[in-house]
């Protein structure tokens, strides 16, 4: 057998592992978080554009989610201001504010639209302030240190959580054979713009979207026992005890607690897979080993 037939053999191989999977996720919602090594190196931002154009498709429903803290720093970094952040949320002042509505609702957001057209997608560029879709509260941290009369309450600005989301916006596009790509920025009952952790919104967004998965991508193999092995086929009581042993902590633990609220409210798998890995999504999807962490429902 020479090598063209050889070549030939193994795509085929690949296609009919995928097609179960293909008939399976049609007409799915799937909300996938990107950010980390994927939105910046080259090779790997045309791969996941690839791979959500392809989802497309073949009739599924993908919609992204994109942080952009890297090119926050960045950019404040060049203005001269520092980047101070209190338990891992950026401290946000209405001057940094309006560098994060510019980098995140501009300069990340088109960036990522662009390049899903390049590849032959339909995508379109939104913030959570469109539409009315992502309303925001404050995010309000308190300390309680020994000898302290009361609670002493952090302000770090405009940081806000999801108060709700109207998803009138996302259901006109996705019946229009768009792909929605959202960046994280909501508006408040004060009509004041606020930053919201990204893995936060797309947890939410697959919660009120009954999506058939959330897909978190990261910048590890995954999620990670003591002894450094990625660890799948969780359900939700070994994920809590893990958290209970201190064996997820640190970053881990926004993305975690994301991927188990909206496993509890109804979608059917959430995966925090290597977004350094290219065509990560699609392994993840289309075959059967994957190359990260899936979460279940389920009590065992």
């Amino acid at each position: 057998m020479n090598k063209e037939i050889q070549n030939a053999k193994g795509i085929a191989e690949v296609l009919t592992e995928a097609l179960p999977y293909i008939k399976r996720f049609n007409g799915k919602t799937i909300v996938i978080k990107y950010g980390g090594n994927a939105m910046t190196d080259e090779a790997l931002k045309n791969s996941f554009a690839r791979d959500v154009v392809l989802m497309k498709l073949v009739g599924m429903n993908p919609l992204v989610v994109h942080g952009g803290g890297p090119q926050i720093g960045q950019l404040l970094e060049r203005t001269g201001k520092e980047s101070r952040f209190f338990e891992g949320m950026r401290v946000t002042d209405s001057e940094t504010m309006d560098i994060v509505e510019m980098v995140l609702g501009g300069q990340v957001n088109k960036n990522i639209v662009n390049l899903i057209n390049r590849h032959g997608g339909s995508a379109v560029g939104l913030t959570g302030k469109d539409g009315a879709l992502l309303q925001a509260r404050k995010m309000v941290f308190t300390r309680n240190d020994p000898g302290m009369s009361a609670p002493e309450i952090i302000d770090i600005g405009h940081v806000g959580e999801v108060a709700s989301i109207d998803t009138s916006i996302i259901d006109m596009l996705l019946q229009g054979n768009f792909i929605p790509v959202i960046a994280p920025i909501g508006v408040g009952e004060d009509g004041q713009s606020y930053n919201i952790n990204a893995d936060l919104v797309a947890g939410k967004l697959a919660e009120v979207l009954k999506a058939e998965k959330l897909i978190i991508l990261t910048n590890t193999g995954g999620l990670l026992d003591a002894e450094g092995k990625v660890l799948t086929g969780l359900s939700v009581a070994k994920v809590n005890k893990l958290i209970k042993d201190k064996v997820i902590q640190g970053g881990m633990l926004p993305k975690i607690r994301s991927a188990l609220d909206a496993v509890n409210a109804g979608v059917k798998a959430a995966h925090i897979i290597d977004g350094r890995v290219q065509h990560a999504v699609l392994l993840e999807i289309f075959t059967d080993k994957g190359v990260g962490t899936l979460i279940q429902g389920g009590s065992r």
